[in-house]
């Protein structure tokens, strides 16, 4: 009877020393995998954040010329239905003089209209130069910290197969 007690608690104890193992296992060789494979894939994920920049800034610029699409196709359905508009705005447009002598329109310059085209045709926002990466892909994709990544990820995977392997099991000793 005793016996049976002493190899339960002894098994249970080896039960949970197998759980901590196995734990202490699993969350070394994590880390080691996942250092390991940031150092290897740095340069594939700096190429996917520039790729994904550029297209959004394609994407942007399709945008832009969606829009201005979609402007000149109201101007021209304008034009179409409107005759007359042609009349009205070759004042404003072309600087010639209005025929109806009765209305009013602005006076623009050359110069005036091209400082307001070149407002409206302005970029929104001016793109960065270098695309927008998150800090620890900036600073692991160094070659001095990348080595460092590299070699302390297979230290860890090292150590977790080592230290954490499988337990060797002793024989029992019989009383």
């Amino acid at each position: 009877m005793k016996r049976d007690k002493k190899h339960e608690t002894r098994d249970t104890k080896l039960q949970k020393q197998n759980v901590i193992r196995t734990f202490l296992f699993v969350v070394f060789f994590s880390i080691g995998a996942i250092s390991l494979g940031a150092s290897i894939l740095s340069d594939d994920l700096v190429q996917y954040y520039r790729n994904r920049q550029l297209l959004k800034a394609a994407q942007e610029s399709l945008d832009r010329l969606r829009s201005l699409n979609v402007d000149y196709d109201v101007l021209l359905e304008q034009l179409e239905k409107d005759p007359n508009l042609f009349k009205r705005i070759a004042a404003a447009t072309l600087g010639t003089e209005p025929e109806d002598a009765d209305a009013i329109y602005p006076r623009a310059t050359a110069e005036q209209l091209a400082a307001a085209r070149r407002v409206l045709t302005k970029e929104p926002s001016q793109q960065p130069a270098e695309p927008v990466m998150p800090g620890w892909l900036t600073r692991s994709s160094e070659p001095r910290r990348r080595m460092m990544l590299f070699f302390s990820g297979g230290a860890l995977i090292l150590i977790s197969f080592i230290c954490f392997g499988t337990a060797k099991h002793t024989p029992k000793k019989q009383e």
